[in-house]
């Protein structure tokens, strides 16, 4: 959310290059930080990024997506919110390939783009200002189509699932708030508007189609208070949805990724809040067959990120790490499959609003002992 406050103090709220780093010797083990604590589980163990992928000064990068380009490479596919344009990488080199959009109002234009996604060839774009999510073709990224106008009021987040052969469903965090500043949360009876939901498909023209599908958020115990990333695990009919800041039973503030079923349904599971030292970010599933896998979360530190793993189905901690400089992260993506650099998959992470981060994902397989179909 970009909010520099840490949940410890008391908050009034409810053509660039890529900087390589040292690589690990081979084989090495990753390196414990002294430093760090948790509340459950062992402390973090340090690992080295692959790169760092530098955005121009002012962009504020947000959120993450990679397509796999027709000739084999990968591109990875940054929201600049400040600048209201997406960045374009090499996933593999982190060279920056090019800069699409810009301000305004119109089709093709961004107004404070903040979620990203991919399906297919279809880049989809969450503008927070524009109160819509634009729809562009790639590699081109010529505009399809936009939905949303309606009724989104501050869309951030999306995650799309594919319902029907070329039918997807896109959902959609709506973190609209009240107050001078916009950081009043709004009333219990308001917060089942937290995720929207759509139909979108594409005719044979290419021309998008959309529909409004409702509404969804607990109005009680498992409200989303401060909404922004979602992902979800189809196999399991699983949404993880953040909700970044909220009022403990005790008056603390807390910060957590409560559970949902597709549906809408709160199944009244989250995970750990005490795991969380700062806003949980960025979310995504790291999916290693159809049986094993691990979420991974963010918790938004300086001066480094942590990133806590999940095991799939039980939601139980499976070990968390950081790297050696990436910092306050909002945005990951993992792309589990092979590239010329990453034979192993990436995860992807924005850092300090103004790079990305690359980590190999066999090396964090390794040096958290995760599951063999994983890397480890």
């Amino acid at each position: 959310m970009n909010l520099r406050l840490p949940l410890l103090a008391p908050v009034l709220l409810l053509a660039a290059c890529a900087t390589p780093l040292h690589s690990p010797a081979p084989g090495g083990a990753p390196v414990v930080d002294p430093a760090s604590t948790s509340a459950i589980g062992p402390a973090p163990v340090t690992l080295t990024e692959r790169y760092l992928a530098h955005a121009a000064p002012g962009d504020e990068l947000d959120s993450l997506a990679t397509w796999p380009t027709p000739d084999g490479g990968t591109w990875l596919i940054a929201t600049a919110k400040s600048s209201d344009r997406l960045l374009v990488f090499d996933a593999d080199s982190g060279e920056q390939l090019r800069a699409v959009g810009g301000p305004g109002t119109g089709e093709g234009r961004f107004d404070r783009p903040n979620g990203v996604a991919v399906h297919g060839d279809h880049l989809f774009v969450a503008e927070r200002d524009n109160r819509r999510v634009q729809v562009l073709a790639l590699p081109g990224f010529e505009p399809t189509g936009s939905f949303g106008h309606a009724e989104l009021r501050s869309p951030y987040g999306l995650w799309i699932n594919e319902i029907a052969p070329g039918e997807l469903e896109v959902y959609v965090t709506d973190n609209f708030m009240y107050g001078e500043r916009y950081d009043v949360v709004p009333p219990a009876a308001e917060l089942d508007q937290r995720v929207r939901r759509y139909r979108v498909r594409h005719d044979a023209d290419g021309r998008l189609h959309s529909r409004y599908a409702g509404s969804f958020g607990d109005t009680g115990a498992d409200a989303l208070h401060v909404v922004e990333s979602i992902a979800g695990d189809p196999s399991r009919q699983r949404l993880l949805i953040a909700d970044e800041r909220f009022l403990t039973a005790d008056g603390g503030i807390a910060s957590t990724l409560r559970e949902y079923r597709f549906d809408g349904r709160a199944t009244g599971k989250s995970l750990p809040h005490d795991m969380f030292a700062a806003e949980a970010e960025g979310v995504a599933l790291w999916a290693c067959s159809a049986e094993t896998g691990y979420w991974l979360a963010v918790d938004q530190l300086e001066p480094r990120t942590v990133f806590h793993l999940f095991e799939r189905d039980s939601l139980r901690p499976a070990g968390s790490f950081r790297g050696e400089t990436t910092a306050f992260t909002d945005g990951v993506v993992v792309h589990a499959a092979s590239t010329p650099t990453f034979p192993h998959g990436a995860l992807f992470a924005v850092h300090a609003d103004s790079a990305v981060a690359a980590f190999d994902l066999q090396l964090i397989a390794r040096g958290l002992g995760l599951a063999a179909e994983c890397g480890g």
